[in-house]
């Protein structure tokens, strides 16, 4: 086995660990993307950028032509290509909320990686990766301890049927004096004289989904709740 050959089986072998970290972080929260797609996206990553650069200097010089090729020219590529598999997680689901974006990006990370070990920056890649994972995991948690309260709160959509229209001003109150704010608020009239009162409220990141039901249905006036976390 050549120098050459066990170089790229080592880049391979360092791309895949790296990979392999990502790939875990995004399985570990049940992402559609997980361990495997990020091994081979990485992998496929490095691979390709071994290939352009040794390829580059691979062609053989001949006095008559200029012939001049870009290392990175297939790496290049990489970059948009990868952007197909990110659109495929972004999602937006029925609450007009937007999902994927995360694991989107870390694809593209994960590409990132695979490139620049492929190119021979092994520590720039795992200080990368380092950094991504901080990212990802740790900073959120220290801003949900110390950081803006708007950081700190989660939203809630809240559906409620209310017999008495009378009652929704002090339902509205009521749910301020627990904590609940309130950013959004439609109110429909149903056949039956019903009151349809949809909200999207914020509540802290801590408090369970289900103390807010708790609390709502308890509220004087409400005959059902429909509660949906976003």
């Amino acid at each position: 086995m050549s120098e050459l050959e066990i170089e790229m089986l080592i880049k391979l072998g360092i791309t895949a660990f790296l990979g392999l970290i990502i790939g875990l972080e995004r399985e570990l929260k049940r992402k559609p993307v997980g361990l495997k797609t990020c091994l081979v996206i990485s992998i496929v990553s490095c691979l390709l950028t071994i290939v352009s650069i040794e390829s580059a200097y691979m062609v053989p010089t001949r006095p008559d032509i200029n012939i001049t090729m870009d290392p990175l020219r297939l790496a290049a590529q990489i970059i948009s290509g990868i952007g197909f598999l990110g659109a495929g997680v972004i999602l937006r689901r029925g609450n007009d909320s937007i999902s994927g974006l995360t694991t989107a990006a870390l694809i593209w990370g994960a590409a990132g990686i695979g490139i620049a070990v492929g190119a021979g920056f092994y520590f720039e890649a795992a200080a990368g990766v380092a950094f991504l994972i901080i990212s990802v995991e740790i900073v959120p948690y220290i801003v949900s301890l110390i950081g803006p309260r708007k950081l700190r709160e989660k939203e809630i959509k809240l559906q409620l049927h209310i017999k008495d229209k009378d009652k929704i001003v002090t339902i509205i109150t009521a749910l301020n004096e627990e904590k609940i704010s309130i950013k959004n608020i439609r109110i429909k009239d149903l056949e039956n004289d019903d009151h349809l009162v949809q909200l999207r409220v914020t509540v802290n990141q801590k408090r369970l989904t289900t103390d807010v039901y708790y609390t709502v249905s308890k509220l004087e006036g409400v005959r059902t709740v429909e509660i949906e976390s976003l």
